[in-house]
């Protein structure tokens, strides 16, 4: 008998730290240009929402099979409803 766990590894991707930096240097290319160039010209109430925001794309461009995925939906392959990927993750969440 084993004493490894059934689902071996944590399949999560790591967060970005909520950063300037950090987000700067998730992001690549033209992406990060944008990036700084917003958050550099936002007035300090509006820092935190850009942050946010590349935040998620960046955590977004991250993830795991990302690019597959965009390909697949700019080909119209595998394509799933809201109602399906809600099921899914609330599937999941239920545990």
């Amino acid at each position: 008998m084993s004493a490894q766990p059934e689902h071996p590894g944590d399949s999560r991707t790591p967060a970005i730290p909520h950063t300037i930096n950090a987000i700067g240097d998730a992001l690549t290319g033209e992406k990060r240009a944008r990036f700084y160039g917003e958050v550099l010209a936002a007035e300090e109430h509006d820092v935190p929402p850009v942050m946010r925001r590349w935040w998620a794309q960046a955590m977004l461009d991250r993830a795991r099979g990302a690019e597959t995925s965009r390909a697949n939906a700019a080909a119209g392959r595998n394509l799933v409803s809201l109602d399906d990927l809600t099921a899914r993750v609330e599937e999941k969440a239920a545990g």
